[in-house]
């Protein structure tokens, strides 16, 4: 399997998902630059986190404008795996890949540490690993964590069981529903503020985002098991 790692100035994140994927995982991977626009040559799409753009204007607003974009949109039209973390996840709603936005913190400060949060829905091509309830210790870093939706968008979230991730052992940043971590409705985008490349090995203290990634490469396993 071979994942693209989208490099958009200011991002920071890039290079631990890269070694996540081709050092822990043992996949191949390659970074693809922002001003790139064709992304068919790979399986999946991962959109780092850190300060794209500097987080002008606001997080994510001009990365979505950037030409990779068009790549990304379609891969995620194509079916194939999309996952956004931290400012990735953002760029996804920036794009209207997911749905909602984002607003700075609750308490307007920069959060950066390790959070519990739980699988609350293990039936996705991103956490098919894990078991429903399963509760993991992943860290964040941001500080427009603050996932907003209107009341009709969390009902349909609820209802599509798009939500995937909350927050478990208090909300860090007030985001709607506790929400941590979400997919489209066609379920192959996935966008989530803790960081699973930053908790997938035991030196860095936890392994609980390994199965991220895992669930990624056997969802993609089996459906070209499927079709040879």
């Amino acid at each position: 399997m071979k994942f693209a790692v989208i490099q958009f100035p200011g991002a920071s994140c890039d290079l631990d998902l890269y070694h996540a994927v081709t050092d822990v995982l043992g996949e191949k991977a390659e970074y693809v630059p922002h001003h790139e626009t064709d992304l068919s040559a790979y399986d999946a799409i991962l959109l780092p986190g850190g300060a794209s753009y500097g987080d002008a204007v606001r997080a994510g607003a001009l990365a979505r404008t950037a030409p990779v974009m068009e790549g990304i949109i379609g891969a995620a039209k194509d079916g194939k795996p999309v996952l956004g973390v931290g400012n990735g996840f953002q760029v996804l709603t920036e794009a209207g890949l997911l749905p909602g936005a984002f607003l700075k913190n609750r308490d307007q400060k920069f959060i950066c540490r390790t959070v519990k949060i739980q699988v609350v829905n293990n039936r996705t091509m991103f956490t098919n690993e894990y078991t429903e309830g399963e509760d993991l210790e992943i860290p964040i870093a941001h500080g427009e964590g603050n996932f907003y939706c209107d009341e009709e968008t969390y009902s349909r979230l609820k209802e599509n069981n798009q939500i995937v991730f909350v927050y478990s052992d208090g909300n860090p940043n007030g985001s709607v529903g506790d929400i941590a971590g979400l997919v489209s409705e066609k379920g192959n985008v996935l966008g989530m503020m803790p960081h699973p490349e930053r908790a997938a090995e035991s030196i860095l203290g936890s392994e609980d985002g390994l199965n991220v990634f895992k669930s990624i490469v056997k969802e993609w396993r089996e459906s070209h098991a499927n079709q040879a």
